[in-house]
């Protein structure tokens, strides 16, 4: 009995001291409490636990989290209610102050992040509004990330999730986006037409530039031709003139030698003064065949030209 009721205390025991070891995961910082006052902040590890003097205050992380406020209202510098909804990112980077600074740390950012978007926005107008997210976001962030400090908690950064103006002005601005629109279209197609335009008359520009200089191309080559035809006609004319003359030349050349030949035979057969005359008679014929209008006869063959008439009308006679 009494070894039962030993071995009971001894497990109760183990069970009890079990029970005061706490490990802390990664990421998370476990504030301590003893005797009702902060004792420690116990990181990733394994720790021992009191019993009843020391307390686990608070379970913290510290990774990064985010939240997403309601949409606050807010009103622009030019008096324009509008409804805007922020993501915060935040981290936890004391324990301690996190735990014992504030009641409610979420709360105290979303109300400390409201009235700080109402003071931007209202420094702002509506246009300015809706172009300046990024200024708002900086602003917004600068002003918590030095005020939470003491919270224990830092502000990375904050983001405008929506803005939402009221029904009317929201109308508005889609006719406005409407009409620009519009605007739009009419200028591009302005300057569509207006391309289009230039486009076309450059091309008939063009068009006429290649027609005149193939106009002008073809007047130089018909030029150019012309005047090539009258060079070989000219050269063709001047070949002939050169042949012919040429030929005419041969043709006197070889009359001569010819009569020449025939003197030299003539010579070699020692004519007696009938033969003489008579080929002085053949050469004054073939004189009076020119185009001279008066012939002078030589005394020498006057008698033999009168015989040699005499002779033409006696073989007329017979004829007859």
């Amino acid at each position: 009995m009494t070894s039962i009721i030993i071995l009971t205390v001894i497990i109760v025991l183990i069970i009890f001291f079990i029970s005061c070891i706490r490990i802390v995961p990664q990421a998370h910082v476990f504030v301590v409490e003893r005797v009702g006052s902060f004792h420690a902040e116990w990181q990733t590890g394994i720790h021992f636990l009191l019993p009843f003097t020391d307390r686990i205050a608070g379970k913290i992380s510290i990774k990064e989290k985010v939240v997403d406020f309601k949409p606050q209202p807010v009103i622009t510098k030019d008096n324009v209610t509008m409804q805007i909804d922020t993501v915060v990112f935040y981290q936890i980077t004391d324990a301690k102050q996190y735990t014992y600074g504030v009641e409610n740390p979420l709360q105290a950012i979303e109300n400390l992040s409201a009235t700080t978007l109402r003071n931007i926005i209202g420094e702002l107008e509506l246009d300015a509004t809706l172009t300046s997210r990024d200024v708002i976001n900086s602003k917004i962030t600068a002003t918590l990330d030095q005020a939470p400090d003491r919270w224990g908690i830092k502000v990375n950064r904050v983001e405008l999730k929506n803005i939402l103006p009221p029904r009317e002005i929201q109308d508005a601005m889609e006719k406005q986006m409407k009409a620009e629109r519009e605007r739009r279209e009419k200028i591009l197609q302005a300057e569509g037409d207006k391309k289009s335009q230039i486009l076309v008359a450059e091309g008939e520009k063009e068009s006429q530039i290649l027609r005149a200089q193939a106009k002008k191309e073809s007047a130089i080559l018909e030029a150019e031709a012309e005047k090539q035809a009258m060079i070989l006609r000219a050269d063709a004319a001047r070949e002939k003139k050169i042949l012919e003359a040429t030929g005419e030349a041969e043709a006197i050349a070889l009359v001569q030698q010819a009569l020449a030949e025939s003197l030299v035979k003539l010579n070699n057969s020692s004519p007696n003064e009938q033969v003489l005359k008579l080929k002085a008679l053949e050469a004054f014929g073939k004189a009076a065949d020119g185009k001279a209008t008066k012939i002078i006869i030589p005394s020498e063959i006057q008698g033999l030209a009168g015989l040699a008439t005499s002779l033409a009308e006696t073989s007329g006679k017979a004829d007859m």
